[in-house]
């Protein structure tokens, strides 16, 4: 991606999510340069996907859905509707809206039925094609997450019992480039926290239970209520989901909230 694309991105980064709220707007502007908000992309890359275009099309063991792009953005395939909220559906939609050809299969449900289907297809034309455009959209899919996250505070507010207290969190995160990367990694890694039906006995892992455990408004702190909530989360889990597997990348990620952006 580059510093071009990147500037022209800056200034539509810094307008998103504004509100007709003045509470919620003076809360929602990112400030970033254009080259942190490159970092920002790359470092979501590399979380997710190892930093490989390979990566940009991916189906994790244990799960019904395909993962899709540096932000591995969810899709489900005709009749599988887990409780994690689908996010390649609305990307491909953000990128045709920007000028993006996507093909036309990419507007319906994931072609793909299994992991085992995915695998068998990974150097087909339609994955290689997909990759293609995933690896050129690097700025425009931080973009879509950026505009997740700056839509995601009146949610989490209006969610929580402590909304002073998780606007004060965000506020102050929002303040740093480290802690601005903590909030767009992390409600694109585990969502806001709202949803229903996103909940171990009844208990939520996203931002807004984050925000809610943190011990003081910085970085680290992020970090380690990050991987407290994640803990609980694995704890609660559904045995058969075999959740444990995941935790120490998922702990080795947050700990990555603690370095310079």
């Amino acid at each position: 991606m580059n510093l071009r694309r990147f500037l022209k991105l800056s200034s539509l980064s810094l307008a998103l999510g504004a509100s007709s709220s003045p509470q919620n707007a003076r809360s929602a502007a990112v400030q970033l340069t254009p080259a942190q908000l490159q970092r920002v992309g790359q470092r979501i890359w590399q979380n997710e996907c190892a930093g490989t275009v390979a990566g940009l099309t991916s189906w994790n063991a244990g799960e019904d859905f395909a993962s899709l792009g540096i932000g591995h953005f969810i899709w489900y395939p005709t009749g599988k509707k887990g409780p994690f909220e689908e996010s390649f559906p609305p990307l491909a939609t953000f990128l045709q809206s920007r000028g993006i050809e996507m093909p036309a299969w990419t507007t319906g449900p994931c072609p793909w039925t299994s992991k085992a289907n995915f695998e068998a297809d990974k150097e087909g034309p339609r994955q290689t094609a997909l990759r293609g455009i995933l690896a050129k959209t690097v700025g425009l899919q931080t973009e879509f997450i950026i505009a997740r996250l700056q839509r995601a505070l009146p949610k989490m507010k209006a969610s929580s019992k402590k909304p002073a207290l998780v606007q004060a969190h965000f506020d102050a995160l929002l303040a740093t480039p480290e802690g601005t990367f903590c909030l767009i990694d992390y409600v694109n890694f585990k969502g806001e926290g709202t949803a229903a039906t996103e909940r171990y006995n009844g208990q939520g892992w996203g931002l807004l239970q984050v925000l809610e455990s943190m011990k003081q408004p910085t970085p680290a702190a992020f970090a380690e209520a990050s991987k407290v909530v994640l803990a609980r989360r694995v704890q609660n889990a559904p045995a058969a989901r075999k959740e444990q597997r995941w935790l120490a990348g998922w702990h080795n990620r947050c700990d990555g909230y603690k370095r310079k952006l």
